[in-house]
């Protein structure tokens, strides 16, 4: 029987054009590229050409710092760019893909008779070990480090998610090889919200002799890893988790066991009010977005479209590609042509506010149609509480941006920096009435400790 955790905290934001669950069978352009910033705190080396052809599952890049750790082409095919930007920092390495992708064969392997070094030498032979993340510092992991215990989240709750048990159906078996495999390394958790039909899928698999499992019954962010982490086994200076925030990366590691080749596909919503028909389809990483996106909104105004979801997406266009950790392509209004009398201030019905600044919040869980418009400019920060109201881990917020702006170290230790990661904080800006780029903040302060700690 699983654990229970309920939270109090939080803030469950209802928005237009959820997924349906259908499919939408997608024909590929054939384009692909991987982007190296999608894996935070790596430094890339490239170690193909223009010119080379590769098959999936070879290496596009490495990790300077640690060049054992590869990172896989998804497909087969020839590679056409390799795109650099300001002091020739590698944007992405860019692949044409063959008509038939062929694969790497790593040869299938049983976890059960693996030991945890097995389990990390196939992962960075694969070129997957890079796709999981460690607290401190909320970056990708390298293989040097033994963590203390590894958290999987598999819990999407941010506006608009894709939901993981709609994904994971059929690959339950592939989703419990993956927790083995992890589990060989380090004592594993796995949280979950209240989603009966995964619970009983794993139940069936006997999922709780490989991780100890945990229901997280709240609003969100409670399915964020860090979160999670700091309810079950808090990190504390010194000590190393490894984390996995997004699940689908377990189901890449359970494929390379079961088939011995490296399948870097995900089922991807496509969601967002301003999607006609909002649904599901299935990509692979970094696969181009305009098959996708190019028919699928009105465009007779200007919208926004985003690499993930409306809290913690990045922004791209038509001519970006499929995030290496997204579950979401999300399509909103931009907001930026927008003639309103008295702006945002003007009382309505149609908008959304946390502190009831709107008569909307009369209508209960009513779904909104928000923009991206900040409506309000940067000022000092005033210390309300808004923080701590959606912030359901044991830190002061508040204090905590303070100390990272002003950037004593020391009292950024004190308050729990370790624990968090700036998808953490990613509600508190949207409550911010001093409209801090909290994120951006906290993910500064991060690399700027790790650079003092090295």
């Amino acid at each position: 029987m699983a654990n229970v955790i309920r939270l109090r905290k939080g803030l469950d934001i209802h928005l237009q054009g959820i997924a349906e669950e259908t499919k939408l069978k997608l024909k590929s352009n054939g384009r692909f590229a991987l982007v190296p910033d999608d894996f935070e705190g790596v430094v890339p080396k490239v170690v193909v050409r223009e010119g080379d052809t590769v098959q999936a599952g070879d290496a596009l890049f490495v990790n300077k710092m640690y060049p054992e750790v590869r990172f896989a082409s998804p497909v087969s095919g020839k590679v056409t760019a390799v795109e650099r930007g300001e002091r020739r920092k590698v944007l992405c390495v860019k692949v044409e893909a063959d008509a038939q992708i062929s694969y790497v064969d790593y040869g299938k392997k049983d976890v059960s008779k693996l030991d945890g070094k097995a389990v990390v030498d196939a992962l960075l032979e694969a070129g997957l070990f890079g796709y999981i993340n460690q607290l401190p510092y909320a970056i990708s992991t390298n293989p040097s480090v033994e963590p203390k215990a590894i958290f999987v989240s598999a819990l999407r709750d941010k506006p608009l998610a894709g939901r993981f048990e709609y994904e994971v159906k059929g690959q339950e078996d592939d989703f419990v090889t993956g927790l083995t495999a992890l589990s060989k390394i380090a004592k594993t958790y796995l949280g979950l919200g209240i989603q009966p039909d995964l619970q009983a899928a794993l139940q069936q698999r006997n999922v709780e002799q490989v991780a100890e499992v945990t229901v997280f019954d709240g609003k969100c962010p409670a399915g964020n890893v860090g979160v999670q982490v700091n309810h079950l086994n808090p990190v504390n200076k010194g000590e190393v988790v490894w984390t996995i925030g997004d699940p689908t990366v377990v189901l890449f590691i359970g494929r390379l066991f079961n088939t011995g080749k490296v399948d870097l596909r995900r089922t991807v919503a496509l969601c967002g009010s301003e999607v006609k028909k909002p649904c599901y389809v299935d990509m692979l990483v970094g696969e181009e977005l305009s098959t996708l996106v190019s028919n699928s909104y009105e465009a007779d105004h200007s919208v926004r479209i985003i690499n993930g979801n409306v809290l913690t997406g990045t922004i791209t266009t038509k001519d970006g590609y499929l995030g290496a950790h997204t579950s979401e392509i999300t399509i909103i209004p931009e907001g930026d042509d927008n003639d309103e009398m008295l702006g945002w201030i003007m009382p309505r019905l149609g908008q959304f506010s946390v502190n009831r600044s709107y008569f909307s919040w009369l209508f209960g869980k009513k779904k909104y149609a928000l923009d991206a418009r900040v409506k309000g400019g940067e000022r000092h920060i005033i210390m309300s509480g808004e923080y701590d109201r959606v912030l359901p881990m044991d830190i002061y917020g508040e204090y905590l941006i303070k100390a990272i702006i002003a950037g004593d170290i020391d009292k950024m230790e004190q308050l729990g920096i370790y624990e968090v990661s700036p998808e953490d904080f990613a509600l508190a800006e949207f409550v911010d009435s001093s409209k801090l780029e909290l994120q951006r903040i906290v993910r500064e302060g991060l690399n700027n400790l790790r650079k003092e700690n090295a």
